[in-house]
């Protein structure tokens, strides 16, 4: 999937030469023509890394009264369900306990308490409950005598509340109990939503059931009993029951489910006992200890996952909680750790969910924490959070779990894991479930603090192949682009977007997939004028950009037609060509030798939209409109202007590029043609640096101006010619392919071709023939076509070539034998066009520079 960043050198050809013999299409004309222009390449911004961990980092613009509260505290008294009832009620001093009937007329001795047929009696009954069950000692909880525990007894209670009120208020039933007995057992098995329903198999069911005795019902009566219903009632004493045979087969099926279920809360207290209690009691004397409350905490841990305790199932899980609660005061990160993992396993939720996602955000922040994190399993929990919890109802919480997640990629070994785990398919998924929040809705700005946490976290993973191939196979770049449009005004998620688009638009695939984007180009162009001044965010869009229109010719035209799109440029490069102007200037220092490392942010967006403007020139009519911009031509011209290539290379290089580019179209309004003695002038500064790169940018520039008059007696002039010729022996095709074009167009003038003989450049010329020959065929036909313009009015080979004339012979002769000119490449397809360049651009003219020769040769 990974594509290669690199694209292959254009061969330039901009110069005059011979016509061939063989005709050409116009399509191979206007081809070669073309292969003159290049696109410019150029390195990504350059993004800091924070030295702190961070949930927002100094580059984000969130103020603290938008940020989610970083503090966090556990409730260990309240459901987690549901919230608080509001007014406490003081304890009962005495124990609750049954009533016993001295009626001699009833079927037994034991029956439930009525309650009030009045409402509000029946809630004061209830809070009255709960008053006694919220007031529980801790301390009681692990005394030696074991009392009832309760999961949520809040809750529990408003259920147990809920069955008297339906079975009397609406049967108005009784059912015996034997008086042997009266220890109850409660058990609750809790929803998520803290639902008090009562169908059998659902969550909030609950029974009553004297110990050792048949089962009870939540209506009150026995399970093996034959249901009554008050119509049953009014019925004869002979009357017999309606209820089929099958119903009394599913009343025994019944009891025997809550036969096996109370055999399962058997062996649950059983290894509450034997196992969990020990190891609590020994977290509950907070010794100062933290590698023996670590070792404890890994027993806890290992023990509730043996006796399948850890979920919302167990039902002493807030007497749990509560004990590993106290700990999270312990100001140790390994501890820490390991209550996060357990109180994220026990599926907490509500406020204790934001609080466990917040100190686990406080556990990874910390890079010091990476050994220990990168060895333990929170990832797995966190990843749960983030699939399981509702997006709206906890999105606080998930912001700070996917902020923990976001520090744990930065290690390679958690990130290849969160990856094969299927991490970047949820980060996706989720992203899809935030961009369906529309804008009116109350959760699309709190949204929008998960959605910097996750595409930044997007943004780390954009540097592993592997992620990168599963945001290619799961169209991540799509999802992305809503995302940036929707969240358009808010600039943390927009610079957090376009820094994933920045790296992943570096590879073919994905800048394939954000050019099939129709909207992208009016997205980018509107963020360019939104936040023009904005510079982090403009130096990646444009960077973008580039990148698109350095692929095809259909991404050029695509933004070329879209509205503004060249005056948006031509803005953006004025307004940072003013800051850049205006910046403070960097003093040398006593030796010189203080250079800046990178470039400015002002020139480092100038960079990146120069390049634009020379991909752009690349299409045939967006070049022709450009090189008739007046205006753009003149602030490239200003940038060679002011600035020297010590201060900026890529920027210098970029612009002498663009100018070279858009100078190919001989236009009427052209701007460049317009200032061409000026860019001369330019250019000469250019030649005169210590920078190759930059001499040969500005070589291939005189290439192309040299077609006119104007500037050949510039360069005869300034004896810019003697350069042209020293460059011949730097052996270097690069170097001396725009170094001969510019020699070609000079010959044309006839006054001006002798200095090729009083320089050396004839001999230079036929060296480079020799040195470069069947290995460059274009560059062995653009000296063949200098040195016929040259011997143009040649009398005797001998005057015209000098000592020369022999070695140009033999090498000629040698360099049109087919046999040599098969064996100029290894490769079957550059031979085939190396063969079709052979046989119609070097073969013709070679032939006639020979026969001239030879003509001139023979007959002195």
């Amino acid at each position: 999937m990974q594509a290669s960043k690199t694209e292959g050198r254009r061969k330039a050809e901009p110069f005059y030469w011979l016509s061939a013999t063989k005709p050409r299409t116009s399509s191979e004309i206007v081809n070669e023509a073309r292969d003159a222009l290049r696109t410019v390449k150029t390195q990504r911004p350059f993004t800091p890394t924070d030295e702190q961990r961070k949930l927002f980092g100094s580059q984000f613009s969130r103020c603290s009264q938008s940020r989610s509260p970083s503090v966090f505290s556990f409730s260990t008294s309240s459901s987690e369900s549901r919230p608080h009832s509001g007014v406490h009620l003081s304890p009962l001093a005495h124990k609750p306990i049954l009533i016993i009937s001295e009626k001699k007329n009833e079927a037994s001795s034991v029956f439930l308490p009525t309650p009030p047929v009045d409402a509000a009696e029946v809630r004061k009954v209830s809070s009255a409950w709960k008053g006694l069950f919220r007031t529980t000692s801790p301390k009681d909880l692990f005394s030696d005598e074991v009392k009832l525990d309760f999961e949520e007894p809040t809750m529990m209670m408003n259920n147990l509340d809920r069955s008297n009120n339906n079975c009397l208020a609406e049967q108005k039933l009784y059912t015996s109990f034997n008086d042997d007995s009266r220890q109850l057992i409660c058990n609750e098995n809790n929803s998520r939503s803290g639902s008090g329903d009562f169908v059998e198999g659902t969550p909030g069911k609950f029974s009553l059931q004297l110990q050792g005795e048949r089962s009870v019902n939540s209506d009150g009566r026995f399970a093996d009993e034959e249901q009554q219903f008050p119509c049953d009632q009014m019925k004869e004493p002979g009357e017999k029951s309606s209820q089929s045979s099958t119903s009394g087969q599913k009343r025994r099926v019944k009891g025997l489910k809550d036969e096996t279920r109370i055999n399962e809360w058997e062996e649950e207290d059983f290894f509450w006992h034997t196992e969990i209690l020990p190891i609590l009691r020994e977290l509950e004397k907070r010794e100062d200890n933290i590698e023996h409350l670590c070792l404890a905490c890994t027993k806890l841990y290992q023990a509730l996952d043996e006796g399948n305790m850890l979920g919302k199932r167990f039902k002493r899980r807030n007497v749990l909680l509560k004990t590993l609660y106290k700990l999270v005061d312990i100001d140790s990160d390994p501890l820490s750790l390991k209550l996060a993992k357990i109180i994220l396993a026990m599926k907490v939720d509500g406020k204790n969910l934001l609080s466990v996602c917040k100190l686990a955000f406080k556990i990874c922040r910390n890079k010091k924490n990476d050994f220990i994190v990168q060895n333990d399993t929170l990832l797995d929990y966190l990843l749960q959070v983030l699939w399981n919890e509702d997006l709206q109802t906890n999105n606080e919480a998930l912001v700070y779990c996917m902020a923990a997640i976001k520090s744990m990629s930065e290690k390679d070994k958690l990130l290849y894991k969160m990856v094969n785990k299927g991490a970047v398919e949820m980060f996706l998924e989720l992203m899809k479930q935030i961009n369906n929040i529309k804008e009116h809705d109350t959760y699309f700005y709190k949204l929008g603090h998960l959605l910097v946490q996750l595409t930044a976290t997007l943004r780390i993973l954009a540097d592993c192949a592997l992620a990168r191939r599963r945001l290619s196979d799961s169209a991540a770049i799509p999802e992305l682009c809503v995302a940036l449009e929707q969240r358009s005004s808010d600039k943390d998620v927009c610079i957090c977007i376009v820094r994933v688009l920045s790296k992943l638009s570096t590879y073919n695939d994905f800048c394939a997939a954000l050019a099939d984007c129709s909207r992208c180009y009016i997205l980018f162009l509107a963020l360019l004028n939104k936040y023009q001044k904005q510079q982090d965010l403009v130096v990646r869009i444009i960077f973008i950009l580039g990148n698109l229109t350095a692929k095809n010719d259909q991404s050029r035209e695509q933004f070329f037609q879209e509205k503004d799109s060249v005056n948006t440029l031509i803005s953006l490069f004025q307004t940072y060509y003013d800051l850049d102007l205006n910046a403070p200037t960097c003093d040398h220092d006593t030796q010189g030798k203080k250079h800046l490392k990178y470039p400015s942010e002002a020139e480092d967006v100038l960079i990146k939209l120069i390049r634009v403007l020379a991909n752009l020139s690349i299409h045939p009519r967006v070049g022709t409109a450009l090189a008739a911009a007046h205006p753009a031509v003149g602030l490239l011209v200003t940038v060679l202007e002011y600035k020297s290539v010590d201060a900026c290379e890529e920027l210098v290089i970029n612009a002498a590029t663009t100018i070279n580019n858009l100078s190919y179209y001989q236009v009427k309004d052209s701007a460049v043609q317009e200032k061409k003695l000026h860019i001369a002038e330019m250019l000469l500064k250019l030649l005169m640096s210590d920078n190759m790169d930059a001499v040969v940018e500005a070589v291939r520039v005189f290439g192309n101006l040299s077609q006119h008059r104007e500037i050949r007696d510039f360069i005869m002039q300034k004896k810019i010619y003697k350069f042209m010729i020293a460059l011949l022996d730097s052996k270097n095709r690069e170097v001396c392919f725009p170094a001969c074009g510019v020699l070609l167009n000079l010959t044309v003038d006839e006054n001006k071709r002798a200095f090729l003989m009083e320089e050396g450049g004839i001999g230079k010329l036929v060296d480079c023939l020799q040195d470069f020959g069947p290995a460059d065929w274009q560059l062995s036909c653009l000296i063949c076509k200098t040195l016929w313009n040259y011997s143009e009015s040649m009398t005797s080979a001998a005057s015209c070539f000098g000592g020369d004339t022999d070695t140009l012979l033999v090498l000629l002769t040698a360099l049109l034998d087919e046999e040599v000119e098969l064996e100029c490449s290894l490769d079957r397809g550059i031979k085939d066009c190396q063969r079709v360049y052979w046989e119609r651009e070097f073969k013709p003219v070679a032939e006639k520079l020979l026969d001239r020769i030879q003509s001139h040769h023979s007959s002195s």
